[in-house]
């Protein structure tokens, strides 16, 4: 990226943008919402989401780690938003294929990824609209500069986004009329996403009160969607026009509108909404930095002592491991974009730099390579849940060895070759931060020596990964809880 390039993205995104402020309202969620079906029409972008995100499966987890990777691209600071664009990029770059019909897809590719600001932009304007907030047309051009500041961050140049705001909307209507499609990330995300999204970790323990919740919100949810989204490309794609769903849409973004101008600014943030969602969620203030220092310790205990096993057939167990912890895109079979999820996760909990993160990833391939050849007899590029249950007790484990010690140097910051209370905390928190001053974040929280020892740290993770015994702390940090 150019330094003029570079230089434009930060007087762009400096005081005052707009697109900081929107983001951290909890309302933007609507236009997020919006903007991810209209992304998922994109033939590219459709095909990626379907066979490598978790969104599906993880839903949460996925939520947590996009509201943060968006406040570090809109932050104050410039150096905290060049290095989340490098991570993203790093991340992305792994990220390509082909879908059911052998049409390419590259995570890189720069006209999808315009798509995504261009969907973000028309999705926010919207928001603004549907709320009866309408932008004027120095501030509409105010915000379409700050969407192309971040796809310049991002993608190293904004050409890929008409220059102007006037060459934008032309622009917009021909994808939505020519390029768009309803394809099975669409229909996954209208009608599978939102009738069947798992409980957040709050109401985990009580099932039946999310079922009966969600049998409620998922249909509003996607007929809130629905009737927001462009006529041309409601039209183009199929989409339903339920009955009242247009007054049932107006009065949500109304009503999100009304909450953000007159409720105390507190209960309307991410953060807020965020902690309802999870208790485990960092928050801020003098109370939540006394509830972390008196759990790090508990935490470490847990790690040290792992829950026994809820099963005591190996081959059952085996089997529900598969099903929460490795099938992490959820389409019923173990293939690398699982293990490279599971790998995206870790990287983005440690924040990790670019060599470590190698490291990372380089190890997850070479447990898959091990697996493939153990498992996939029939030489499909996937091991059924079947094969792996079948054969849990005599996994190979070489490649789970050399991931555990990746990730126990990655972990031990101070490398004093123990993993104390503060290093596990980074490793399972429930979001990810972000540390400038080169000083890391460990530092002995107990103070008295003890802490994780290499060895004990690769038994447990290679008995966890090989599905052969339970552990409440890489569960949690796995599955999104």
């Amino acid at each position: 990226m150019s330094q003029t390039t570079s230089q434009a993205s930060i007087d762009v995104l400096g005081p005052g943008s707009i697109l900081r402020r929107l983001v951290g309202e909890a309302r933007w969620g609507l236009a997020v919402t919006r903007a991810t079906l209209l992304e998922a029409a994109h033939p590219q972008i459709g095909a990626a989401l379907m066979e490598n995100s978790t969104f599906l499966t993880h839903p949460w987890r996925r939520l947590r780690n996009t509201t943060m990777s968006s406040r570090r691209l809109l932050d104050p600071d410039p150096r905290v938003r060049e290095r989340e664009a490098a991570r993203l990029n790093r991340l992305h770059a792994r990220i390509s294929g082909a879908d059911a019909q052998g049409r390419p897809y590259d995570a890189t590719d720069h006209e999808a990824r315009a798509w995504v600001m261009a969907t973000l932009f028309e999705s926010t304007v919207t928001m603004c609209r549907l709320s009866g907030d309408t932008l004027d047309a120095e501030t509409m051009r105010r915000l379409y500069d700050e969407h192309r500041a971040v796809l310049a961050l991002i993608d190293g140049t904004s050409d890929h986004l008409p220059a102007t705001l006037q060459e934008f909307w032309p622009y917009y209507d021909d994808i939505v009329e020519h390029h768009l499609e309803n394809n099975e990330a669409v229909s996954v995300i209208l009608y599978r996403l939102f009738a069947t999204v798992p409980a957040p970790p709050l109401l985990r323990g009580h099932p039946a009160v999310w079922t009966a919740g969600r049998a409620v919100a998922g249909p509003l949810a996607t007929a809130i969607t629905i009737a927001s989204l462009p006529e041309s490309f409601s039209r183009r794609v199929a989409l339903p026009d339920l009955p009242g769903a247009r007054t049932l849409m107006q009065t949500a973004y109304l009503s999100a509108a009304l909450a953000t101008r007159y409720l105390p600014q507190s209960w309307t943030r991410v953060e807020f909404f965020m902690g309802l969602l999870d208790p485990s969620h960092e928050g801020t203030g003098p109370w939540e930095a006394v509830r972390r220092r008196a759990g790090k310790a508990a935490a470490l205990v847990r790690l040290l002592t792992p829950a026994a096993a809820e099963e005591p057939q190996a081959v059952r167990s085996a089997d529900r491991f598969f099903a929460e912890v490795l099938d992490q895109t959820g389409d019923g079979y173990l293939r690398w974009p699982d293990l490279a999820a599971v790998a995206r996760e870790i990287a983005t909990r440690l924040d990790l730099g670019e060599q470590e993160e190698e490291r990372l990833f380089q190890a997850y391939a070479a447990w898959w390579r091990e697996l493939q050849n153990a498992l996939d007899g029939d030489g499909d590029g996937r091991v059924t849940r079947h094969e792996y249950a079948a054969a849990a007790t005599r996994m190979p484990s070489t490649g789970l060895i050399k991931i555990a010690d990746v990730l126990f140097d990655v972990t031990d910051v101070d490398d004093d070759e123990r993993i104390d209370a503060e290093e596990y905390h980074d490793l399972f928190r429930t979001a990810f931060h972000r540390d400038l001053t080169g000083n890391g974040s460990g530092g002995g929280a107990g103070g008295d020596g003890g802490g994780y020892s290499r060895g004990a740290f690769v038994r447990q993770f290679v008995s966890f990964m090989s599905g052969q015994q339970h552990s409440n702390a890489y569960t949690a940090l796995l599955t999104g809880g």
